[in-house]
């Protein structure tokens, strides 16, 4: 035990590209790849269940810390850490892994080996970016997404498939240079490239702001923010359901743990210059993805334009710069992880028996698939918002902390454009649902469709259970990451800021609801100062 606890990071991060490596070169045969996978997955899964309960709630820095000297005489270090942020998105990532490795048991049927791969390896580099606490290290594991992801989409997605890869892969890459630039420039001043001594440097104004701008790009881009989200329909809709579903479920809350992580506590006058700007870009966002996904023919690419619309709402409660706001954001990223990610499992469902995923093609499958329709609306619902599910914890904790931020001068506005993106999703999840479900079967090859089989329950039923328990007990999740937002809003002294208002003024904070068998899902205070 006491191996496994000093080096449990580095066994959850690596154990997925050992399986990766067997597939690649010692295991051939199809069936044995699918069990294998499956089998190193739910190994990984275990393991990170080892961080869950034995991380301390109450420590707002980084545990489990594993730390020696890597490159250029020690100053570059394999360091990993984990706080309850850090937790509570591996553990998304890692829950996710079996159940995207067993929903592709029949929808993968070529090189099946390497695509299982790509799946693991993939696994290892987004678990490696939220552990990493060495700069350096952070961009090998960030880049390293690419290489998987890439491939996933271009030799296993659809028609488009080459032009979407190259297209995710020319985004991605472009933001990450001038990134790697802004790390550079640090690692010189620092003489160390340890987040740590990033984080202790005295930045000059003009600087923090060139070098937000810098990070900031890497991260919008692979949220996405608008208007640097075309490349996400295009990826969605040609990649393979698996390859959508760790896109929308882990990939893009890259970008919004990277702004939480790094951008923001490293650079706070970045942060107060541009947080009016980018919020304006998340409720742009949310209104436009809601719009578009509106008008969308196919139910693939209206879930996806749905990403950019729940995508703006964490980025507007980040940039609340209230711990409300920020823990909202939090939840949303894990709200929408299991929703969104139920949601594309459900069309892979469809596209398999019909192959094709135009709206018009169908009407009245709740007739002949009524389980299947049952499960999409349970998933609908929660993607729209419904109370007591997942999805409205978050978006109600970043309206309330961004209705009530001091920060941001037009907060009350901008919180109530918002909450129209909420109205817009009911609309366009709705409306499509009735297309698609509700009416006459007069589609006669919907006619004969099989209703949902075992091995599609098993991988549904689990996603289902926690976007209820996550929308009846939040404080499952709030009091894993209360400690941890406060300690990495402390440098862009949000506390400080409230204690300085009038005595008019009132500070929100969450407090923590999961030990207390209460059924509220969150409990506010307010603060008269």
């Amino acid at each position: 035990m006491s191996f496994i606890n000093d080096h449990i990071l580095t066994l959850v991060t690596f154990v997925p590209l050992a399986g990766s490596l067997a597939l690649w070169t010692v295991i051939r045969r199809d069936g044995l790849a699918r069990i294998f996978a499956l089998v190193v997955a739910l190994i990984d899964f275990v393991l990170s269940l080892h961080l869950w309960f034995h991380f301390d709630p109450g420590r707002g820095d980084d545990q489990f810390v594993e730390r020696f000297a890597w490159l250029l005489s020690g100053e570059v270090t394999y360091h990993l850490g984990m706080d309850g942020i850090s937790l509570v998105l591996a553990l998304l990532t890692t829950f996710l892994g079996p159940l995207v490795i067993l929903s592709t048991w029949s929808a993968i049927t070529k090189r099946v080996p390497g695509f299982l791969g790509f799946v693991l390896f993939l696994q290892t580099a987004m678990l490696g970016t939220f552990f990493a606490r060495d700069m350096l290290l952070f961009y090998v594991f960030w880049e390293a997404m690419l290489i998987p992801m890439y491939f996933i989409i271009g030799i296993w997605g659809g028609q488009r498939r080459i032009y979407a890869s190259v297209k995710f892969f020319i985004f991605t890459m472009v933001g990450s240079v001038f990134m790697l630039v802004g790390i550079l420039w640090l690692f010189f001043q620092a003489g160390s490239m340890a987040l740590t001594d990033f984080l202790n440097l005295q930045i000059g104004h003009e600087q923090q702001l060139w070098l937000f701008a810098a990070f900031f790009l890497a991260f919008a881009i692979k949220v996405p923010v608008f208007p640097l989200h075309t490349w996400l329909p295009d990826a969605h809709v040609e990649a393979p359901t698996a390859g959508s579903v760790i896109l929308a479920g882990v990939l893009l809350k890259m970008g919004t743990y990277g702004m939480l992580r790094f951008a923001m506590p490293l650079f706070p006058d970045g942060v107060t210059f541009f947080a009016p700007a980018i919020s304006i870009l998340a409720v742009i966002g949310i209104i436009y993805g809601a719009l578009v996904a509106m008008v969308q023919p196919d139910v693939k690419k209206l879930v996806a334009y749905s990403s950019v619309s729940h995508l703006g709402f964490v980025v507007l409660g980040l940039f609340s710069l209230t711990p409300m706001g920020v823990a909202g954001g939090i939840f949303q990223m894990l709200a929408h992880g299991l929703s969104t990610g139920a949601l594309f499992l459900l069309v892979g469902v469809i596209y398999d028996r019909r192959h094709t995923r135009e709206i018009s093609e169908f009407g009245g499958l709740a007739h002949q698939m009524p389980l299947y329709a049952t499960f999409f609306m349970i998933a609908t619902l929660a993607s729209v918002g419904l109370p007591i599910l997942a999805g409205f914890i978050g978006e109600f904790m970043i309206l309330f902390g961004t209705f009530h931020s001091s920060t941001l001068v037009h907060a009350k506005l901008f919180a109530i454009l918002a909450a129209t993106g909420v109205v817009l999703g009911a609309i366009y999840m709705f409306w499509m649902y009735q297309r698609v479900f509700l009416g006459k079967l007069s589609n006669d090859k919907n006619r004969n469709l099989p209703d949902l089989n075992l091995r599609e329950i098993v991988v549904l039923v689990p996603i289902l259970v926690f976007i209820f328990w996550l929308g009846v007990q939040p404080g499952f999740i709030l009091d894993k990451i209360e400690t941890s937002v406060e300690h990495v809003l402390a440098p862009l002294g949000v506390e400080q800021h409230h204690e300085s208002q009038t005595s008019e003024s009132h500070h929100a904070r969450i407090l923590p609801a999961g030990g207390t068998g209460s059924p509220n899902f969150v409990v506010l205070e307010a603060e008269s100062h």
